[in-house]
């Protein structure tokens, strides 16, 4: 199988790298080869978390290169626009409509793009979705990203249920049965 590229991008805090676990154990379950990256930043402090994951037959490296990722999950809206030049031309972006002001903005020194959302649909297949309101509506709000990884498994490989026992393997034991009903809650949106 041809090398995959998935990148995970969001604000510290947002699960990037739990969904990125997620994303290792199920393609290692599949038997591939798998290789995972994670960059931090200030992520305590709100800063970007980027992760890698990168799996098929044989891969050398862990790193995704500019315009070679086929699938960008973003859990905040800059954070999507910011990374988007990773993407391949057909690639896909499922981005959660959500606005985190970083420090830059909140101090007045940049502006907050406006419009993200439609000038990433200029270029690439983009599905937005406000996970925050449909994990609220679950019960948990932590939830989100899973919702998110829901619609972006739409666009990979594998079965509904290697998802769900790879969610059940990999979260918090009590929130198995919460999870796995945001994984689907996104699975079976569109």
């Amino acid at each position: 199988m041809k090398t995959k590229n998935i990148m995970i991008v969001g604000v510290g805090g947002q699960g990037t790298l739990l969904t990125s676990r997620i994303l290792g154990g199920i393609t290692q379950d599949a038997g591939y080869d798998v290789k995972l990256s994670e960059v931090h930043g200030m992520a305590q402090r709100g800063g970007s978390v980027v992760t890698f994951v990168r799996y098929g037959d044989s891969v050398s490296e862990p790193i995704v290169e500019a315009g070679q990722a086929d699938v960008l999950i973003a859990f905040e809206r800059l954070e999507a626009l910011r990374y988007s030049h990773f993407l391949k031309k057909h690639g896909v972006i499922v981005v959660n409509d959500l606005c985190i002001e970083p420090i830059t903005v909140v101090t007045g020194a940049f502006e907050y793009p406006k419009n993200i959302i439609e000038q990433l649909k200029e270029k690439y297949k983009v599905y937005s979705v406000d996970a925050m309101s449909e994990a609220k509506k679950l019960g948990n709000s932590k939830t989100f990203n899973i919702i998110v990884l829901g619609i972006a498994a739409q666009h990979m490989d594998f079965s509904q249920e290697a998802w769900l026992d790879v969610i059940g393997k990999t979260v918090p034991p009590k929130t198995v049965d919460i999870n796995k009903k945001a994984f689907l809650l996104g699975y079976n949106s569109r």
